[in-house]
């Protein structure tokens, strides 16, 4: 009768199951952490130590959190944790952006929808709705958030919206008042006529649009004699500001031509013996727009002979336009499109505008806040640029038929191009003049500040900083004023006799305070004279209604919460957002910084990629190619979604889609089995168990090595923010080193050695410092999985993976020498199972044990290394015989590894009933006959 040796083998045994369950494991743990307080232990435990300060980028409190928002708040984490397991003291301090459109325009939908206007409402009661509207996607977007997995102050977040942090965004404002740089002026700004209010650069987005283009005669009047008689040739895309036109630019040193037109085709509007003035490399293209097949150039060259010297009569001369055009050499104009002249409309383009400021031009306002000319611009009062929900309005095909009516059209067409469209309501939009508020970007030197502050800052990638520089660098003033209601008013009062903003300190502290103890709603509640005093008389002063560019809100969270939070510092140590923050959060940040502080806020910026599907898709309804954080943390669970973070390389877009997910959650499967054999193996594991690394056999003396190369790998990786090199490399020694070679090869081991044995000893020891590491690189990205391995470990109500540092590994594990005969013998192994694989798919063998292979060995030194070690052993078979020697022709040999043939013979003797070798041995022992000589001593003696 066959004895059953099952119970004498030591099989793993853990109640860390292969099944992760996360689903339902992840929310009992986040329970704990609160229970535990979690961050504030943290906080406790790290008192002292270096700070490290990841400041929040305020998402907006107007929705769900989308994949994008949940990959930002992952890598937040992972860093914050990542810090803390590096020793420092990391706070989060998670915050929310309240105040801005987005809101506002929600809230006007509900009123529409009920017939109400939003203008019949008091603002402090539609500000209220704001404000309602904005806490309720807070405490969503919040638990959202925690779902992920995210520790930080959860319960004393920062808001855009709290009085505190409103007076502060007030405070900050008046900073610029006192020092200069804050001015209202009328140019042209970026205007949705959808929202009526002006857009900042970060607030716009562009996208294909189809505009109607126009080339129109202007008519010389003056100017020298070769232009006699001629009409300048203008083309431009946006027919409708043709009425505020007061001004031509041309390239002074440009090749311009007079053409004599002596053929046109049927249809042209063009006319024989007319004479059009054009740039030359641009006439090909104007004959064949306008429909001119035949010309005669009277004359060329003629750049420097137009600038400054020639004047034109508007097309519509005679109805309401009767003022001179002047031309003037612009360096922007370029051969490019068009006819090589431009037409100026100061009030309505950046480029005009400059021009016409340094040439005097008029900047009329003709365009209201709707998008509807004034009562009193001739021929097109009342007419649309756009219509209220966006679509072309009437004025380009108005202005179009009238000036073809005067003769002053030469052709029309179309153009697909570019073209700003609001990023809220996807509208296009308008340049238009009108008076808002500016912060300059030369007064107090602002621009050469914030470019010098650039320059301080290390930025990942590195291509950050040319981005946000090129920025600074050519942008315009910024606008900080908009034409709303939710949000921080510009708390100014402007003297009606000078029209200049009131500069006085006892004022300023009467309005902070006052928004301080009862919010920014207090601006639009108070009598002026409760913040003018006794000094001024309020029939003297215009108060101020318009609110700060959100940005401004965000882009001073550094002044109350960097600064007024005791657990924090100023600068931060990092901003990290997503790359299309260059012109948001990163930029309005520093030019506050640089204007109040003379330095950016931040010592280091990170940005990462944008979310896409699968095959590089931008991400869209329409497509159906969305992945909903919340759906992948219902099916996996958020560790899933936390490896596809982090080990995709975020500095590009990330490609995510279910087949991606799928490969994550093996990955996943891998670690997870990985861990679980370990601790399975560590079943009874005691300190008095514990061997020193200089008793060890070299193999696991090898795996001491490994865990000291990736110690390194995983620390620099933390700190550079490299996660997905640190955590591919974690996933390569798990699989291929741990589960592929050295669990592979100790298995026996482990299993079937005395407890007492110093090779049992070894690997336990081993798997001891492959837990207590393993679970410390992982955390913190798999941070509910470790948690749990380390919980089965070390049961205790105070216990936590997260209050822990990553373990000290000591340098002397390095050892490249020892690695690289490790190396040489692995690739030896490689041809051993190479030819065991045969003969199992040949079915001459059931197992590896089953063989006793001859290896032939070419290469003395390699012989001569496999002979220090147990070769048998390592590659898992019941003997092994060592040869010097080519081989046999018919051996086998792999491509990689050259020198080496195996020839598979088959292991003699009988099969160990515990262990499965095949050895001659077994049968000798009388009281177990079916075990071998190291079994027999297991079992006999314990």
């Amino acid at each position: 009768m066959t004895t059953d040796y099952k119970a004498t083998v030591f099989l793993p045994a853990t109640p860390f199951e292969m099944r992760a369950g996360l689903v339902k494991k992840e929310p009992a743990l986040i329970e704990r952490w609160d229970r535990l307080d979690l961050y504030g232990r943290l906080r406790a435990t790290r008192k002292g130590r270096e700070k490290f300060v990841l400041h929040d980028g305020p998402p907006y409190a107007n929705g769900n959190i989308h994949i994008g928002t949940a990959l930002n708040k992952i890598l937040k984490d992972v860093i914050n944790r990542s810090q803390s397991m590096l020793g420092k003291d990391a706070p989060y301090v998670p915050g929310w952006d309240c105040h801005g459109l987005p809101i506002e325009w929600k809230i006007e939908e509900k009123y529409r929808a009920a017939g109400k206007s939003k203008d019949a409402v008091p603002v402090a009661e539609f500000r209220q709705e704001c404000r309602a509207f904005a806490d309720h996607w807070i405490g969503v977007q919040k638990a959202e958030f925690r779902r992920l997995g995210v520790e930080g102050d959860w319960s004393n977040p920062y808001l855009t919206m709290d009085f505190k942090a409103e007076a502060k965004i007030v405070d900050e404002c008046l900073k610029f008042l006192m020092n200069g740089g804050l001015y209202r002026g009328a140019k042209p700004v970026m205007w949705s006529v959808v929202e009526e209010t002006a857009l900042a650069e970060a607030e716009v987005e562009y996208h294909d649009h189809t505009s109607t283009t126009i080339h129109v005669r202007f008519p010389v009047v003056s100017g020298p004699d070769v232009l006699k008689g001629a009409s300048i040739v203008i083309w431009t895309t946006t027919p409708w500001t043709m009425p505020a036109n007061r001004g031509i630019a041309c390239a002074a040193d440009a090749d311009y031509v007079r053409v004599k037109v002596t053929e046109v085709a049927e249809g042209s509007r063009a006319k024989v013996g007319e004479a059009l003035v054009v740039a030359g490399p641009l006439l090909t293209d104007v004959l064949k727009a306008a429909g001119i097949t035949g010309h005669e150039i009277e004359a060329g060259f003629l750049g420097g002979e137009i600038a400054f010297k020639t004047v034109c009569a508007h097309p519509l001369r005679g109805q309401g336009y009767d003022f001179d055009v002047p031309v003037l050499a612009g360096d922007f104009v370029t051969m490019d499109t068009g006819t090589g002249f431009v037409h100026i409309a100061p009030s309505h383009g950046a480029d005009d505008f400059e021009l016409g400021r340094k040439h005097g031009l008029p900047v009329p306002e003709l365009v209201g806040p709707n998008g509807a000319y004034l009562d009193d611009v001739p021929l097109f009062a009342g007419k649309k640029v756009l219509w209220p929900n966006g679509k072309e309005g009437n004025a380009n095909s108005s202005v179009l038929a009238a000036i073809d009516e005067a003769g002053g059209l030469l052709a029309q067409g179309k153009l697909v191009h570019s073209y700003p469209h609001s990023w809220r309501s996807k509208a296009p939009l308008i340049f238009r003049a009108t008076p808002q508020w500016f912060i300059s970007m030369t007064t107090n030197d602002l621009r050469d500040k914030a470019l010098t502050a650039i320059d301080q800052v290390q930025w990942v990638p590195a291509a950050g900083r040319n981005r946000i520089h090129s920025m600074i660098a050519s942008r315009p003033d910024w606008v900080i004023s908009r034409q709303r209601a939710w949000g921080v008013p510009i708390t100014l009062f402007v003297d009606r006799k000078t029209n200049e903003p009131l500069r006085d300190p006892a004022v300023n502290a009467r309005i902070v305070e006052a928004v301080a103890q009862e919010g920014a709603d207090a601006w639009f509640t108070s009598a002026p004279s409760r913040f003018l005093g006794d000094a001024y008389d309020p029939e003297g002063f215009e108060q101020v209604m318009d609110i700060l560019d959100v940005w401004f809100d965000s882009g001073s969270t550094h002044a109350f919460v960097l600064e007024e939070r005791e657990e924090l510092k100023w600068p931060a140590d990092l901003y990290l957002e997503g790359s299309d923050q260059h012109r948001g959060w990163f930029h309005s940040s520093l030019l506050e910084a640089c204007g109040t502080r003379g330095r950016a806020p931040y010592e280091g910026v990170v940005t990462h990629g944008f979310v896409v599907d699968g095959q590089g898709r931008k991400m869209s309804k329409s497509l159906g190619n969305t992945i909903a954080p919340q759906n992948v943390i219902d099916q996996n669970g958020a560790d899933i979604l936390r490896l596809w973070v982090a080990t995709s390389d975020f500095s590009e877009d990330l490609k995510i889609d279910n087949d991606i997910l799928k490969a994550k959650a093996e990955i996943y499967r891998k670690l997870r089995n990985t861990l679980r054999y370990v601790m399975g193996s560590l079943d009874g594991f005691t300190e008095a168990e514990q061997l020193a690394p200089e008793d060890m056999p070299e193999l696991d003396r090898w795996v001491l090595h490994r865990v000291a190369e990736l110690d390194k790998a995983m620390r620099e990786g933390y700190q550079t923010y490299e996660f997905h090199r640190a955590f591919m490399a974690l996933t390569d020694f798990c699989i291929g080193d741990l589960s592929a070679f050295y669990f592979d090869i100790r298995k026996d081991a482990i299993y079937c050695d005395a407890p007492s044995s110093i090779r049992r000893r070894a690997v336990r020891s081993v798997l001891d410092i492959l837990f207590n590491c393993l679970t410390a690189w992982a955390a913190p990205v798999l941070c509910f999985t470790m948690e749990e391995a380390w919980l089965t470990r070390n049961p205790g109500d105070e216990e936590s993976i997260h209050l822990r540092e990553f373990p000290t590994v000591p340098a002397e594990w390095l050892d490249p020498t020892l690695a690289a005969k490790w190396t040489r013998l692995r690739d030896l192994r490689l041809v051993v199972t190479g030819a065991l694989e045969i003969e199992r798919q040949e079915k001459r063998i059931g197992s590896s044990l089953q063989a006793r292979p001859v290896v032939h060995i070419a290469d003395e030194s390699l012989l001569a290394l496999a002979q220090t070690v147990d070769f048998a052993e390592l590659a898992i078979t019941s003997g092994l015989d060592l040869v010097a020697g080519e081989g046999p022709a018919e051996a086998f040999r792999h491509e990689e590894v050259k020198g080496v043939a195996v020839e598979p013979r088959p292991a003699t003797g009988e099969k160990c009933v515990r262990c499965w070798m095949v050895l001659p041995e077994v049968g000798s022992h009388a009281d177990h006959p079916g075990l071998c000589h190291r079994c027999h001593d297991v079992v006999a003696h314990g």
